[in-house]
């Protein structure tokens, strides 16, 4: 039988499957629909597609290192149980180390994985837990030396911030006491050259319009400027930052004691940017009595 697009558009809207999971559903199964809807419960595609619409803000960062290559991935969950859960672990560490052969979020996500795609991996874990759960992002780090961390680890190399840091020189020690800098203080770019320039020029008028509200001279308004831009870089580039290890260095000064250079670093924290809409109970209730 001839799978229509409108079979397969109908499949999708009654079981919320992905267009190619509907399509194989329907050829599987000569066009039957309650067949294909069956077929797909019973893959876990059904189930897991319609779980999609939930938020996966909590879950895991893990870090993984092979020589000179680091990478950082967040797998999401919605719940913090499910992040504590073994299995879940396994697969996030597992999808962890298939990163390493890969450059970007949808190279991993077609990555083989014991047989199946990390992305069908997912999917299939959906089914089994119970809950929506996603790759939401990956990072890459190369360098000489390329350190991990993990800050509070919830297992072996992963927990809610991951960190990478690329040196050149130096020893892995110094470079985990970075990484546990970069956790803390969250630096908004290595240097002032790899600053966004849009942010730095947004701060430099702001600070001009707060001096001139001074009525203070041009040529002190100035240096008013320059020295509160200055404070503002050591604040936000990691270079310039105050060592937490040592406050009396910066951390750019900390690295030249120990024949260090910082060329990059990664710092992943789990649920960053994502918007939780909070229900208070009575509305949860009331939705799910009409679901």
């Amino acid at each position: 039988m001839a799978i229509t697009a409108a079979m397969v558009k109908e499949l999708r809207d009654s079981t919320g499957a992905g267009m190619m999971d509907a399509k194989k559903a329907l050829t599987e199964n000569d066009g039957d629909m309650e067949a294909a809807v069956d077929w797909l419960r019973t893959k876990g595609l059904a189930k897991a597609a319609k779980k999609s619409g939930r938020t996966a803000a909590e879950g895991l960062v893990a870090v993984k290192v092979d020589g000179g290559k680091g990478v950082a991935v967040e797998v999401n969950s919605e719940t913090d149980f499910v992040a504590k859960n073994a299995d879940f672990q396994n697969m996030v560490s597992s999808v962890a180390t298939a990163a390493l052969g890969t450059s970007d979020i949808d190279g991993l996500k077609a990555a083989d994985l014991d047989g199946k795609t990390v992305e069908e991996t997912i999917t299939a874990k959906v089914a089994t837990i119970g809950e929506n759960m996603s790759v939401r992002r990956m990072a890459t780090l190369e360098g000489e030396t390329v350190v991990a961390y993990v800050h509070n680890a919830a297992a072996a190399g992963m927990g809610k911030i991951g960190v990478l840091v690329a040196l050149k020189g130096g020893d892995e020690a110094f470079g985990k006491q970075v990484a546990m800098h970069i956790a803390a203080t969250n630096p908004a770019a290595l240097n002032e050259a790899e600053l966004d320039q849009a942010v730095v020029e947004k701060e430099k008028q702001v600070q001009i319009d707060i001096a001139r509200e001074s009525g203070k001279p041009e040529n002190i308004i100035e240096n008013m400027i320059k020295g509160r831009m200055k404070k503002f870089m050591a604040e936000i580039t990691l270079v310039n930052q105050q060592f937490v290890i040592n406050p009396d260095l910066t951390v750019e000064a900390a690295a030249k004691d120990v024949g260090a250079e910082i060329t990059g670093y990664v710092r992943l924290e789990v649920g960053e940017g994502i918007e939780v809409v909070k229900e208070d109970f009575a509305a949860e209730v009331a939705k799910a009595a009409q679901g």
